[in-house]
């Protein structure tokens, strides 16, 4: 039976059954498409490394003898539509059978769900080997349940697979050491740089160039510095492991303006590619730690497993448990448009001007700059939800909308109404000024929270508690800040509405 068989560019994985075996009946298809460039528009950092890290993967799987059909972005049978290319193969190599890995973004799922529908021939749907649990696991898992907290999920993770366990308990007598994990980085702590392969990917900008996309951001053409093969995301996990493990829990919240990346691995990119295994990747920390228990302390270790097990496999049964209208939450009714100085950097905030211009120039920023500088201020200024999913989207190189979406949507702008978080994820100045030096050379103060160099966070924090007063004052951890908000004076409160009422309307002068 002749089959044809679909890799889409997220599903990168050498390991997977299919390739254990040759057989000169299937055919293997990947596609570079305006379909997937032009559906947001996308840093050009993002772009590059998709088609670097798919024709990387499609060059290995060849040299091993199995049978490739690749369209380049330029290549004129190109139809740079997924269907469309499907069909012309099925019938130019009169394919019998057609299967497919279970994509992990809804949109994609429908689309060949309703192509294999009209199908004359057979069709089959795999699993892509790669998660800890399956689509369907949190439904189950939650099921009559009225909160879907992440930390429940979490320790069933941690028992079932027995990690960092000790029988029945958590190893260290903790489950969660998040509260170890805040530290400030005063400089006093060396980061060893990061290790690169000198990628020249100029030939690939210049065919996304010559193809008209669309793209945004900075790249250097001649060293790209995300993993692009599977080769290189194990020399970026060995690297994480033998010298930033040891404080990535200490300083995982940190932010400093000379530092881009800190304690953190880098290998989200080659992760949600899945050219390494959530599983491997475990492993290898682990096996770290048992060697270098005197140097590596469990609270490193854990919070990084957290991350993992508990965010990123979360994120995924949460996605799948509540498309396709969780694409459509705006449980606050924000409406406002995003800034102009998000797609610039061009800010006088001097935290944003650095999370952003940081995105901007490396397609990059953890999970405390998105979620507390740029998150934070696109929900203190009303944002709509559509707007930062879009920018989040298409900025960072290890955006999929499966990870992205309950991110933004849930985590970052409370859009579903507490499905995903228990309060919104807003703050005033003094939570950046904690876990950063963003606010040491700002132009704004800190401390005020009116007046021309009062920085604009402290006003929009008491101005967004004011507004959604009426969705957010019953909320159990909300009510020690209501009870502040209410304990103001009436005039400065309508001083604070002044103001951010400047803020939104002006807001790329700020």
């Amino acid at each position: 039976m002749k089959k044809l068989r679909l890799i889409l560019g997220d599903q990168l994985n050498e390991r997977h059954t299919w390739f254990q075996e040759n057989d000169d009946n299937i055919t293997y298809c990947m596609f570079e498409m305006r379909q997937e460039t032009d559906y947001v528009k996308h840093h050009i950092q993002k772009v590059t490394g998709f088609f670097v890290a798919m024709r990387n993967f499609c060059d290995k799987l060849s040299s091993k003898g199995h049978n490739f059909i690749y369209y380049k972005i330029n290549e004129e049978e190109n139809e740079q539509d997924l269907t469309k290319n499907l069909a012309k193969l099925i019938d130019a190599h009169q394919i019998e059978k057609f299967e497919y890995l279970e994509p992990d973004e809804y949109r994609l799922d429908k689309q060949l769900n309703n192509f294999c529908k009209d199908l004359e021939i057979e069709s089959e749907v795999f699993s892509t080997e790669h998660f800890y649990t399956n689509r369907g696991f949190l439904k189950d898992f939650f099921k009559g349940k009225k909160q879907f907290l992440m930390e429940n999920f979490y320790r069933k993770m941690r028992k079932k697979h027995q990690i960092l366990m000790v029988d029945e308990q958590p190893e260290g007598g903790k489950w969660n050491y998040d509260k170890s994990n805040r530290k400030k980085w005063k400089g006093d702590t060396l980061i060893p740089p990061f290790k690169t392969f000198d990628e020249d990917v100029s030939e690939i900008v210049k065919d996304i160039e010559s193809a008209g996309i669309t793209t945004f951001g900075n790249i250097n053409k001649k060293n790209f510095e995300y993993p692009t093969s599977r080769s290189q995301a194990l020399a970026y996990l060995r690297y994480f492991c033998d010298n930033l493990l040891v404080h990535f829990g200490d300083y995982q919240d940190a932010m400093h303006t000379d530092q881009v990346y800190l304690f953190h691995s880098r290998i989200s990119f080659a992760l949600n590619t899945k050219m390494v295994s959530p599983k491997e990747i475990i492993d290898k920390v682990l096996e770290t730690f048992r060697e270098n228990k005197n140097d590596i302390d469990i609270s490193q270790v854990e919070g990084f497993i957290r991350q993992i097990i508990g965010w990123r496999e979360y994120m995924r049964g949460m996605y799948w448990m509540l498309m396709p209208d969780y694409k459509k939450e705006n449980f606050l009714e924000n409406k406002n448009k995003l800034p102009e100085f998000f797609w610039t950097g061009k800010t006088k905030m001097n935290c944003l001007k650095n999370a952003i211009q940081n995105s901007l120039d490396n397609g990059y920023a953890h999970h405390i700059q998105r979620l507390m500088v740029t998150g934070n201020f696109a929900l203190l200024t009303q944002i709509h939800p559509d707007e930062i999913d879009a920018w989040y989207l298409g900025i960072y190189v290890d955006a999929i909308e499966w990870v992205q979406l309950p991110n933004t949507r849930g985590m970052s702008q409370f859009a579903d109404g507490g499905k995903i978080a228990t309060k919104p994820y807003v703050s005033s100045g003094s939570y950046i000024s904690k876990m950063s030096n963003y606010c040491d050379s700002c132009s704004y103060k800190k401390t005020k929270k009116f007046g021309d160099d009062a920085c604009p966070f402290n006003t929009l924090y008491w101005n967004f508690l004011e507004e959604k007063q009426e969705k957010l004052s019953s909320n159990f951890r909300m009510k020690m800040m209501y009870s502040v908000l209410n304990k103001m004076s009436t005039s400065d409160r309508a001083k604070i509405k002044e103001k951010a009422n400047h803020i939104i309307e002006n807001i790329n002068e700020y």
